[in-house]
């Protein structure tokens, strides 16, 4: 019979058995997207019969889970910060780590207002949604090179409620000239391009190149944003970047070329360097 605890247990032996890492935790999460319910329903209900197609809808998802597709791109969610974010295969996946970035800016900005932002390279939106959701006076710019990305920020923007709030833009950094800003965000493309293959199977195989790649070096993108936010800054404006584990030294380098002041570097969960803030003099 196939009674939800029954059809759960048979799920996560079938990762298990395909050295998924998290099954047990994968198999409820792909049941719940298949039922539309939550993991707290799955267990209240684990004696819930369900039907064919619904037993059939898991199964393909859990052999796309098998082949090491990320679990976000299966269940079209992850968290960020506070909020749920609607995924796709367009977007980079957001990291537990971004999350430094928003807190440390946070942090910088706790008595201001009116602040006008410009979050470069969005992706999902979930730094710009999220800023905008701590801060009710910010006003929100977010731009991106691909057109698939910026469809999945809007929408974000949309069901949390601030598409008035936020204007898109399909540019890349370089062709980008509308405003002045107080403060500007960026977690950029920072893989060196012979480092891409390297990386975990789920990532490099799954996530969008473009959204990874930093060129030969892994700075590429940096270099372009430092340039164009010493424009796009008012004096005394504030740039803020997530960068590589081996890369502050560079990034250091980098920001001093372009005479900015540094305010300060922050760690991540892990104890690495992971975020920059600076000042455009």
């Amino acid at each position: 019979m196939n009674i939800i605890s029954l059809v759960l247990k048979n799920g996560s032996q079938y990762l298990k058995n395909n050295c998924i890492k998290n099954y047990q935790l994968d198999a409820e999460l792909i049941l719940g997207k298949v039922l539309n319910k939550s993991r707290e329903y799955l267990l209240i209900n684990d004696n819930k019969v369900l039907n064919e197609d619904e037993v059939k809808s898991y199964h393909n998802l859990l052999d796309r889970r098998k082949k090491n597709e990320p679990i976000a791109y299966i269940t079209n969610e992850k968290e960020f910060w506070k909020s749920k974010f609607y995924i796709d295969k367009n977007v980079l996946i957001p990291r537990p780590d971004s999350e430094i970035l928003l807190e440390k800016v946070l942090m910088y900005y706790k008595n201001k207002r009116n602040v006008s932002a410009l979050d470069i390279g969005t992706g999902s939106g979930c730094l710009i949604i999220s800023l905008m959701k701590e801060k009710q006076n910010f006003k929100g710019t977010a731009i991106d090179i691909s057109k698939k990305a910026l469809k999945t920020a809007e929408y974000n923007a949309k069901i949390h409620q601030l598409d008035h709030r936020i204007k898109f833009y399909k540019t890349s950094v370089d062709n980008f000239f509308k405003g002045k800003y107080d403060l500007i965000i960026s977690n950029p493309p920072y893989i060196n391009s012979l480092k891409l293959k390297y990386l975990d199977e789920d990532v490099h195989k799954f996530e969008p190149t473009q959204a990874l790649e930093g060129g030969l070096d892994g700075f590429k993108i940096f270099r372009k944003i430092l340039r164009k936010s010493s424009l796009l800054l008012k004096k005394g404006g504030k740039l803020v970047l997530e960068f590589g584990f081996d890369q502050k030294f560079e990034i250091i380098k980098l920001i001093k070329q372009e005479k900015y002041f540094i305010n300060d570097i922050f760690k991540d969960y892990a104890k690495n360097d992971r975020c920059i803030i600076c000042t455009k003099l």
